[in-house]
């Protein structure tokens, strides 16, 4: 254990060597550590530590493993003036994100009808590898969708503007441009919106079964008890086809810029660069394409639950809790502390790029980026758990905005390999031993299932209390699944 200083029980040193820019710190506990160093995810954040014009230091949350560049649970800031942009520090899956929906309902009242709930859910919303959704838009459609994000959604009549405050960023980034999206990438998402996909992403219907703070759980509509619903996916097809389109174009900026990397997978472009404005402006198109995904899902949620239980909305509830991505870039303002000439210290406000991959925004009480009605409390952060575990909703911290920008945990975190996976359990026997726990699953494919196995994970309730007990989010609720649904 000798490469990482212990700095208290919750945070560890990656310490500043060969052309490390600064320094590395991992959030975990001590049983934490030989995972990480046999999944070797420690040497990706001192390799992001070499990125040029990073500011602060290289940062990984407590569900971090091996990524593609940057390790998953990998946080890093950027100036925004002299720094570069990695689509290895975002992820292929642009703008996966977790949206749940809390309601009036409690279990005897989804009992008797959850099978039926269930099916007609999975027969409502697409599922699966290369699964396609019930629109298919034109050209010119998919190009008003990416620009204008949820927006655009709710004008088509899939939703309300209620929806919209408790989305970050409105569901919208302004800086979308369709004109840098490839005719490959409009290909593979014109018809894949309103699907889960495959792989870790899931539709939930869950319990409250813990509440570790009555006040602030109820301004978010959540009790003891309560029904709530967790959608899990991203960009599908569209956001992995724009990473992997520029991942090749960065590759020849790289060169361009004379960028030295220890690793080739992180490569980049300087944000000021043509090329660097480029691959945000598509990034935040497949943002908008993913809080879009998740928004027409939410309205067939809606419909099935009307359907199936007989009731209206204003009966059932299914708000809005909050939308948060966990997968992305974004410029943003932040507090960074500047060394002078003389070696003092002087505190300034900066403009960066925000990388998180694999780790969730926690903005602290009082931030103008955090809706009205929770800026009392700090923004909701939602935390799936791997599939039949349990799941937790959390609020940013006044820690996180001084430690991580703002940012803590995104899930439970993968232990072993899907290809592993596969090899320990057979996914009917899976789904078996979860329907056996009073946990109905509905699934596009038992392979899938296999390789999502919650022993694939690590233990989501470690996870969730590294981020607690050290401060850069707060426990409000936990959450247990009732049914999952897979692709």
């Amino acid at each position: 254990m000798e490469e990482l200083k212990k700095i208290d029980d919750y945070r560890w040193l990656v310490p500043k060597t060969g052309g490390m820019r600064t320094e590395g710190i991992i959030y975990a506990d001590e049983k934490m550590l030989s995972h990480i160093y046999e999944d070797k995810a420690h040497t990706q954040v001192a390799n992001v530590a070499y990125l040029p014009g990073i500011v602060g230091r290289s940062l990984a949350m407590p569900d971090i493993h091996w990524g593609y560049g940057f390790p998953i649970g990998g946080v890093a800031a950027m100036d925004y003036n002299t720094g570069v942009i990695s689509p290895g520090g975002i992820g292929y899956d642009i703008n996966c994100g977790v949206r749940l929906l809390r309601t009036n309902l409690k279990k005897h009242d989804i009992q008797d009808k959850l099978p039926l709930l269930v099916n007609t859910l999975f027969k409502n919303i697409p599922s699966g590898v290369g699964s396609t959704g019930r629109l298919t838009l034109s050209r010119e459609e998919m190009n008003r969708m990416l620009v204008e994000g949820v927006p655009w959604a709710i004008r088509k009549g899939y939703g309300s503007q209620e929806d919209l405050e408790h989305i970050e960023e409105r569901g919208c980034l302004p800086y979308a441009d369709y004109t840098k999206i490839s005719n490959r990438a409009f290909e593979r998402g014109k018809d894949q919106l309103g699907t889960l996909g495959a792989g870790n992403h899931f539709l939930e219907i869950q319990e409250v079964v813990e509440v570790y703070d009555e006040k602030v759980a109820s301004k978010m509509g959540l009790f003891l008890g309560g029904i709530t619903v967790m959608i899990h996916t991203g960009s599908r097809g569209f956001g992995y086809q724009v990473c992997d389109d520029y991942i090749r174009i960065l590759q020849n900026a790289v060169q361009k810029y004379n960028i030295s990397l220890p690793d080739r997978q992180l490569v980049c472009a300087p944000i000021d660069s043509p090329e660097g404005k480029d691959y945000f402006a598509a990034m935040c198109a497949a943002a908008n394409y993913a809080w879009v995904n998740r928004q027409l899902i939410t309205h067939w949620v809606r419909e099935s639950f009307t359907t199936v239980l007989g009731k209206n909305l204003t009966q059932i509830g299914l708000e809005v809790v909050y939308d948060v991505a966990h997968n992305i870039g974004k410029i943003e303002e932040h507090k960074v502390v500047e060394k002078l000439p003389s070696g003092e210290s002087r505190t300034v406000t900066k403009k960066v790029v925000v990388h998180r991959k694999g780790a969730t925004r926690a903005f602290p009480a009082g931030h103008h980026d955090i809706p009205k009605d929770y800026r009392d409390i700090g923004q909701p952060v939602i935390i799936p758990g791997s599939m039949g575990t349990s799941s937790y909703v959390l609020v940013g911290t006044e820690r996180a905005m001084e430690e991580t920008w703002g940012s803590t945990c995104h899930g439970a975190g993968r232990l072993m390999s899907r290809s592993k996976a596969i090899k320990t359990v057979e996914g009917r026997e899976l789904a078996s031993r979860l329907e056996k726990q009073g946990i109905l699953v509905r699934v596009d494919s038992w392979k899938t299932l296999a390789e999502e196995t919650p022993e694939a994970y690590k233990n989501v309730d470690l996870v969730v209390n590294v981020c607690h007990n050290a401060g850069i989010s707060r426990k409000i609720v936990k959450l247990k699944p009732l049914s999952v649904i897979k692709g």
